[in-house]
């Protein structure tokens, strides 16, 4: 922030006045190696002056900036600093960054399964942390001065997303917070509910990429502009795809089948058939960036296996993009990263594959790496010794991996149940990791084009800029039993109120509010347009509408009937019966070669005619029985397929002398039925049937009750969106009242009080929380073992991945019988979710139970990893670790709410004594 030399005395001395009012800014930018830009100043300046702040800019714009000041400002006032993340990559991330800049007396770093020097007066943290801080009335909460939440828009994740409003809506009020979202084009009502939770808070939105993107596709070998022009990044300019790409894309489009093409069924032999397009290999694109100077780069391949096989297919290539001073450097990097695993695991872990594509410059990011791994491919990466990565899409998610390029194979992923295209939010968060502030003066974004793929698309992508901030907070088990004991249902309710996704939901009505109210008076207008009374021709309306509806009933009715006496009398007819086909293409005499009976489905008579067609007729051929018309002889064996036998038999039947009858007229049924003659005798007499204006009123009357069935649905929807949250909360207070978790106080204050077991619910936090809970309450483990107990409660923590779920096998003695009482429970809970119409609990998932069953008997790696393949479970190393490390967890929980004196609670203690241990245990503090 020092005065530049070319500006104006005035500016001069306004940049001295902003020095004088923010000193801690100045001391803090003093530090900083670089200029700070506008909106950081801007967000900055906000936090000095006493307001909260909420910061929305793109990925690499450097925004962390503002939440570095709070922690400046926190250990300059003596407060406490509390730094959130979505992620334990990106916590550990931050971790590193504040301790080489105030040293690690001053940082501290709680996550899931590590917590060093908790009590520090800056401590970075998973939101999940805090959050669980909050229910417990931690003591670390005091002095608590600023809570930053980086990658706040996290709340938006339809699982995890809650956790942020519940830290946001729980925090005390002098506690300022700074929120550090990507760029959402609601920025400004996320800020507007910010104000009205927290109190004043500064919204700063800057949507400059402080590095310029060009997006490109690539096309065979060909990297080509997707935009046409050089002023693609000046402010308003048209965008407008390279007329080159038009040409080259349709050209190739048309010598080769789309992706995924079979050609169609029954093509001729010998029928020119259309090659099929073969993108350049993954070895191609890299070496292709590496001529073109735009290594490093991230290719993301939305899939693990995809990712595995792309850094096998580099290294079999003999691909090299290091030196030698560089492989040193990684071998120093690596032996200092994995230096906790044993040495019996690297086999397994397949270690030296991985070292060995390290040394070459190449590495793999996906969710199943082991989490030593990840981090030393996301070091190396950052510290420019690793070139290219092949990842998936969890890279993009907060983790500070900036590269000169990103890569996208395709527009498409797999979202957990289908696959789906990419939105502009996703293609906008993926491809924002091109270019680094400070070492690229440009990024680049590339789209790897297919047949199929459309450029059009691609720019649709590339320029859309509306991707909306969505809550999807909703209230659960465990939330609403900790509101219950800290404030009580009441204040809790209107504490829900308070959150964004009610915020949001009341907002969406207010159009729909508007409309009824419009409505409503043209409701009016319509009344006042009808002459003579107007309930009058109203009831004129509802009658001819009911006289409608019984027509249509009989019809139906009479339909049914007739199908029914048609399938029967088809039923009684027998080969040689000559019957007559009423209407249609085949209409005329037929006689019957097969009776086609079915036992379940209706018959269907082979006939041939006398035109010499040969087919079945079903029973809708026929709008009222068949009878037949006379017989005439048939041979015992017929080949229809025969010209000669087809036309045997039209000529015999030809000449059997059986004539068609004339046509019967259709009987409706309607003049029988006595409610219908009663309502058209009704309809004559009425006082608006003989009215000159009768079809003009009527006409309007009809147009009112239109309108007025649109506004009852549209004030039906109101109503539920309305208070919604506040509702199902209701719903959920209700089951955990019979489920003997609340209980009314002896007072009779009619307020629900928590009871023993919802005391140990608050203390759960797990996706079953209540299933948990009720497996405590009923003593369903209590005669597990260690080893038994980690395999019961991972079906409550692991979720297997669709494409390697196999049949779980588990383990012997104890367990069986603790998990199908554990399964029982669930069905009873869920059937009382459905009747209080409440989300239903996942199903437990013993995918897991016979690993980490293995793994607490003390077995090795290789052994466990082994034993789940030859069981048909697709498990890596990763996976592993992460699933041990959730059941840990759990476990821990269920030992602090139980106590070691308690036999389920000492199980779980020992448990997690023998999973904390090597792999597992490596890199968890």
């Amino acid at each position: 922030m020092a005065d530049s030399p070319s500006q104006s005395p005035a500016e001069a001395y306004a940049a001295s006045s902003r020095r004088g009012k923010y000193p801690q800014l100045t001391r803090f930018a003093a530090e900083a190696s670089f200029e700070f830009d506008d909106f950081q100043i801007r967000g900055c300046e906000a936090l000095e002056g006493g307001h909260g702040v909420l910061v929305c800019a793109p990925t690499g714009a450097g925004k962390t900036i503002v939440g570095e000041f709070a922690v400046h400002l926190a250990l300059a006032e003596g407060r406490k600093c509390f730094y959130t993340t979505p992620i334990k990559a990106l916590s550990n991330q931050k971790y590193g960054d504040l301790v080489a800049r105030y040293g690690p007396d001053a940082v501290g770093l709680l996550t899931g399964d590590t917590s060093i020097n908790g009590n520090a007066q800056v401590v970075v943290m998973t939101t999940e942390v805090l959050r669980n801080m909050l229910y417990s009335g931690s003591s670390t909460i005091t002095d608590l001065g600023y809570v930053v939440m980086d990658e706040v828009h996290y709340l938006a994740d339809r699982f995890r997303g809650a956790v942020w409003e519940e830290v946001i809506l729980h925090l005390p009020e002098h506690v300022r917070v700074v929120g550090l979202s990507a760029t959402v084009s609601n920025a400004e009502e996320f800020g507007e509910w910010l104000v009205e939770v927290r109190g004043d808070t500064t919204v700063v939105v800057d949507e400059h990429r402080p590095v310029p993107l060009w997006q490109h596709m690539l096309v065979g070998n060909r990297l080509l502009d997707l935009f046409a022009g050089d002023d693609v990044h000046a402010p308003g300019a048209e965008l407008r795809i390279n007329p080159t790409l038009l040409r080259r894309t349709e050209e190739i489009g048309r010598q080769y089948a789309p992706a995924g093409f079979r050609g169609p069924r029954g093509s001729r032999r010998g029928a020119p058939r259309m090659p099929r397009f073969r993108p350049p290999s993954r070895v191609d694109v890299v070496e292709q960036l590496d001529r073109a100077g735009l290594l490093p780069a991230i290719v993301f391949i939305f899939s693990r296996a995809g990712c595995d096989a792309a850094v096998a297919q580099c290294v079999r290539s003999g691909l090299r993009l290091n030196g030698p001073g560089e492989v040193e450097e990684i071998r120093r990097v690596i032996e200092e990263r994995t230096a906790d695993l044993p040495e019996g695991d690297l086999g397994v872990l397949g270690y030296w594959e991985w070292r060995e594509a390290l040394e070459r410059g190449i590495a793999g990011h996906h969710a199943g790496l082991l989490p030593a791994f990840k981090e030393t491919v996301e070091e190396l990466f950052v510290r420019g010794l690793v070139k290219a990565v092949f990842a998936t899409e969890t890279l993009a998610l907060g983790i500070n991996m900036p590269a000169r390029t990103v890569v996208l194979e395709r527009l498409v992923k797999y979202n957990g149940e289908a696959h789906v295209d990419l939105t502009p939010g996703e293609y906008t968060q993926l491809t924002g990791r091109a270019g680094r502030r400070g070492i690229d003066v440009e990024g680049h974004a590339v789209v790897a084009w297919q047949p199929g793929v459309d450029p059009k698309q691609v720019a649709g992508l590339a320029s859309t800029r509306t991707y909306p901030l969505r809550s999807s907070f909703r209230p659960g088990y465990n939330m609403a039993v900790n509101l219950v004991a800290q404030v009580g249902a009441a204040e809790a309710r209107e504490l829900l109120e308070q959150s964004f996704a009610q915020f949001q939901a009341d907002r969406s009505v207010v159009g729909t509010a508007r409309r009824i109210e419009r409505n409503k008076e043209a409701l009016k207008g319509y009344s006042a347009a009808v002459t003579g009374e107007f309930d009058e021709v109203l009831e004129y309306v509802e009658l001819r509408a009911k006289i409608s509806t019984r027509e249509k009933a009989l019809s139906r009715q009479n339909t049914s009937v007739r199908r029914a006496g048609t399938a029967e009398s088809l039923e009684k007819l027998r080969k040689g019966d000559v019957i007559a086909v009423p209407a249609g293409r085949r209409a005329g005499l037929a006689v019957v070669v097969d009776p086609g009976l079915d036992p379940i489905r209706e018959p269907r008579p082979v006939v041939v005619t006398e035109d010499r067609w040969s087919g079945p007729l079903s029973v809708a051929d026929f709008p009222a029985p068949v009878e037949a018309l006379g017989r005439i002889k048939l041979p015992k064996h017929i080949e229809l397929r025969s010209p000669k036998t087809r036309r045997d038999i039209a000529s015999i039947l030809r000449s059997a002398g059986i004539s068609l009858p004339g046509r019967q007229k259709r009987q409706s049924g309607a003049n029988e039925d006595g409610e219908l003659a009663a309502l058209r005798r009704a309809l004559r007499a009425h006082p608006s049937h003989g009215l000159a204006e009768r079809e003009a009123n009527l006409r309007w009357v009809e147009r009112y009750q239109r309108l007025a069935a649109e506004t009852q649905q549209l004030e039906r929807k109101v109503a539920a969106t309305t208070h919604s949250l506040a509702r199902a909360f209701d719903r959920i207070l209700a089951l955990l009242g019979e489920r003997g978790y609340l209980g009314p106080e002896s007072a009779g204050d009619g307020e629900d009080r928590v009871t023993e077991h919802g005391r140990r619910l608050t203390r759960l936090y797990s996706e079953s929380d209540l299933l948990a809970a009720e497996c405590i309450r009923h003593g369903v483990w209590r005669k597990l073992g260690p080893a038994e107990l980690a395999a019961v409660v991972s079906t409550l923590v692991f979720e297997a991945r669709r494409d390697t779920a196999g049949e779980p096998r588990l383990p012997g003695g104890a367990v069986p019988e603790a998990w199908e009482e554990t399964a029982r429970l669930w069905v009873e809970l869920t059937e009382d979710e459905r009747r209080h119409r409440l989300d239903r609990t996942r199903e437990p998932d013993a995918g897991f139970a016979w690993p980490v069953y293995r793994w607490a008997r003390g077995e090795s790696l290789e052994k466990v990893l082994t034993a789940a393949e030859a069981n048909g479970q697709e498990l890596s190393a990763g996976d592993f670790v992460r699933w041990s490390r959730q059941v840990i967890d759990l476990l821990d929980q269920i030992r602090d709410v139980l106590g070691k004196g308690d036999p389920v609670g000492a199980a779980a203690a020992d448990a997690v004594k023998a999973l904390r241990r090597g792999v597992v245990a490596a890199g968890a503090a």
